[in-house]
């Protein structure tokens, strides 16, 4: 009886970056709004993910494995920067211009903008950001509890501000339906 062996050889980290470094540089630009950054962050990503080849058993996880790493390489930049925050933050999502049409898009940066500091700053750190929200709580020196229930009103004013906005509703299942308005008739974009 023969026995046979399976050989699996794994992509060297050359191959992994010629393969995968637009993509994963595309991935963290997408967040960090800024090419020097998303430059650093995707060299630190590969280096990462240099050291920790050999924990890697299969190629066919490579990029799902590369992404993972970008991410926490990114969230981790993120707490380390978001010490304080504050309107030019914010900016993150101001990149909707570029569209032809107005659409719902076009007005979250202005309501969020408009929210008061203490409902922005949470809401920014736990959903732009990723951090969580007991480090959140940590950071602004606040109860826990606070920091929940700021996050959560500044969900319920960002649902408000489209419905001041362009007029949305809510539905009897709690989500927000209706058309954007033109932008020379949006109350936020105007």
């Amino acid at each position: 009886m023969r026995d046979y062996f399976l050989i699996i050889r794994i992509m060297t980290s050359t191959e992994i970056w010629e393969q995968y470094h637009t993509d994963i540089f595309r991935f963290i630009f997408s967040k960090v709004k800024n090419e020097h950054t998303a430059n650093d962050l995707t060299q630190e990503t590969f280096i990462k993910a240099h050291v920790k080849l050999k924990t890697l058993k299969d190629d066919s996880k490579v990029k799902s494995w590369l992404f993972t790493i970008a991410r926490y390489t990114t969230i981790d930049y993120f707490k380390m920067s978001a010490q304080t925050t504050d309107l030019k933050d914010y900016d993150i999502v101001d990149d909707y211009s570029e569209e032809k049409e107005h659409s719902a898009k076009d007005c979250l940066p202005g309501i969020i903008k408009h929210l008061p500091k203490k409902y922005r700053d949470p809401l920014f750190m736990s959903d732009i950001k990723g951090i969580k929200q007991a480090e959140i709580a940590n950071q602004l020196q606040l109860p826990l509890a606070t920091v929940k229930s700021q996050i959560q009103r500044a969900r319920k004013l960002i649902a408000q501000g489209y419905m001041d906005c362009c007029d949305y509703k809510l539905n009897e299942d709690g989500f927000l339906v209706g058309e954007t308005k033109e932008k020379d008739d949006c109350k936020v974009c105007n």
